[in-house]
């Protein structure tokens, strides 16, 4: 976990993966924290760069000062300087309940940063301003611990408390170590939240909601509701699970989730890649920094060639999902070792930045050795040595 201070508090948060990889940045519940994303680790970090954080006052996160009045705009805010922070550009966001409010902001006032928005058990109105006014009034007064038993039972479905007893006991301890403020000044911001009519810019951004069979704080009705607002998005909804699937059905809702971010490609054979599909994934892989110099570089001559290879090699293979970018690297590292091509170096910083262990940089140049040849191996360890792998003083 890394510490960040933003509009003046501290945030808690993870940034995981390598950084060619795309950002997928995810918000947690009103009450719980970050680790509500860990079961989906595993399968998202092989495809992605995953940016976690708690909100004010809860996990770790510096708790707001009383007297305060917090909004969406000040949480999207913290959200920017995270992604900023974490290297910038366009990112996925998944948001769950107030999570999924501060998508909805995004999306209304920052929707040229967002690769994709994901809202899943929230609303475009969530509850009412009287539930939300009663519920902080009781917090300050009574403490989230005592609350606890009250709230807890009603994020998840019975088949979960089945599943898992200790469910109910283990997240009720931990909304009781949060801060009782923080959660009554987003109570009372639910309480403000009116996203209805607001949300015109979701059909620029490729928009998908997700919802619980068992959800009683926001029912398929609420997310159904929501769709309309984000110009017709596609609602799935995840059978006994209530409002918060990351915890309660951690491999379907991963599943679905890379099934919905995954690229369309469409009629490759027919229509090709769109260039600004390449371009995208040729930034992220090798940096805009080179891309941007290799464009810059182009003359009448090769422009064409960079825009073929753009399409080709960025748009129709590199941003395929049937391999991961860690296996096109290995791959594409392999190649280029074997046959002695000047793009090793490239590729061998690509690899850097993917996040390729030693190990498997080890592995993939020991298996062009043998199929290959030792030379062309030898001269791939010196490059890749010459560019900061591996270790002095181990031989």
């Amino acid at each position: 976990m890394a510490f960040l201070e933003v509009n003046g508090r501290t945030l808690a948060y993870r940034l995981l993966g390598g950084e060619a990889l795309p950002l997928l940045v995810l918000g947690h519940p009103l009450g719980m924290n970050q680790s509500v994303w860990d079961d989906l680790l595993p399968r998202l970090l092989p495809r992605y760069r995953v940016l976690t954080w708690d909100l004010p006052g809860h996990g770790a996160s510096e708790p707001l000062v009383p007297g305060g009045d917090i909004s969406p705009q000040q949480l999207a805010s913290d959200v920017l300087a995270l992604v900023d922070h974490a290297g910038g550009g366009r990112f996925h966001y998944v948001g769950t309940s107030i999570g999924g409010v501060i998508g909805q902001l995004l999306i209304e006032q920052h929707a040229e940063r967002l690769l994709s928005v994901t809202l899943t058990n929230t609303g475009a109105v969530i509850g009412n301003s009287e539930l939300w006014t009663t519920r902080a009034r009781r917090v300050r007064e009574e403490g989230l611990a005592a609350m606890s038993g009250e709230i807890v039972p009603r994020w998840f479905a019975g088949a979960s408390f089945d599943a898992n007893p200790a469910l109910k006991a283990g997240w009720q301890t931990a909304m009781g170590r949060g801060d009782a403020e923080s959660y009554a000044q987003l109570c009372e911001m639910l309480g403000r939240s009116d996203f209805r009519g607001r949300l015109s810019a979701a059909s620029e951004v490729k928009v998908q909601l997700l919802a619980g069979s068992e959800d009683l704080a926001t029912p398929p009705e609420s997310l159904q509701a929501l769709a309309e607002e984000c110009a017709g998005a596609s609602v799935e909804v995840l059978d006994q699970v209530g409002h918060v699937p990351s915890v309660e059905a951690p491999e379907r809702m991963a599943s679905w989730l890379l099934d919905s971010l995954s690229v369309e490609l469409g009629d490759v054979g027919a229509w090709g890649v769109a260039y600004e599909l390449g371009l995208t994934t040729r930034q992220q892989v090798l940096g805009e920094e080179h891309v941007e110099r290799s464009t810059r570089n182009a003359n009448s001559l090769d422009a064409p060639f960079q825009q073929m290879i753009t399409r080709l090699a960025w748009g129709e293979l590199w941003s395929n999902d049937d391999l991961t970018r860690r296996e096109r690297s290995m791959i594409t590292t392999g190649m280029l070792a074997a046959l002695g091509r000047e793009e090793l170096t490239l590729h061998l910083k690509t690899a850097q930045r993917i996040g390729l262990s030693e190990a498997e940089l080890r592995q993939v140049l020991m298996h062009v050795a043998v199929y290959a040849g030792v030379p062309a191996a030898n001269h791939a360890f010196a490059l890749a040595r010459d560019l900061g792998w591996g270790e002095t003083g181990t031989g």
